[in-house]
């Protein structure tokens, strides 16, 4: 990874959609070296997808919780079910394994708190090997979706 791999991960980031034409012309490279580095980078495992980035209220997802969950126990067994089932439920955005208290923390979006509600009770609080879930509801988003920092 040089300086030229982080330019063109930088102007990804910010625009998944250039065409290898106009990605070169930014990083100041002609085509065929830029996109033999394109290439090499999605080869790596260092450009991982690319996707569209979603409105959640758009879509009717208005709410949004971090819930953090600490486990009953934490055993081989027990971390595998609940990771895999954490991961069947579409509500879950994001899944963290954490040091210390809690466990696990999710960010969990719904279409409001009656949703929300059902789902806690009905998935959520259903988890393999939960001991506790506490929940905090998210105001606003301060930084989100933020580009990795160039290093």
């Amino acid at each position: 990874m040089d300086d030229m791999d982080r330019k063109i991960l930088a102007e990804l980031q910010q625009d998944g959609r250039l065409t290898v034409t106009e990605l070169a012309a930014r990083v100041r490279l002609s085509v065929s070296p830029c996109h033999r580095r394109l290439r090499e980078l999605e080869r790596t495992g260092a450009i991982t997808g690319y996707r569209a980035a979603v409105d959640p209220a758009s879509v009717g997802l208005t709410f949004e919780a971090l819930v953090f969950v600490t486990m009953r126990q934490e055993d081989r067994e027990t971390v595998v079910q609940f990771e895999r089932a954490v991961s069947e439920v579409e509500e879950v955005l994001e899944a963290q394994r954490l040091f210390g208290e809690p466990d696990y923390l999710l960010r969990v979006v719904a279409a409001d708190l009656a949703a929300y509600q059902r789902l806690y009770d009905e998935r959520l609080a259903t988890l393999p090997g939960v001991q506790r879930l506490t929940s905090t509801l998210v105001m606003k988003h301060v930084v989100k979706d933020r580009p990795l920092p160039a290093r």
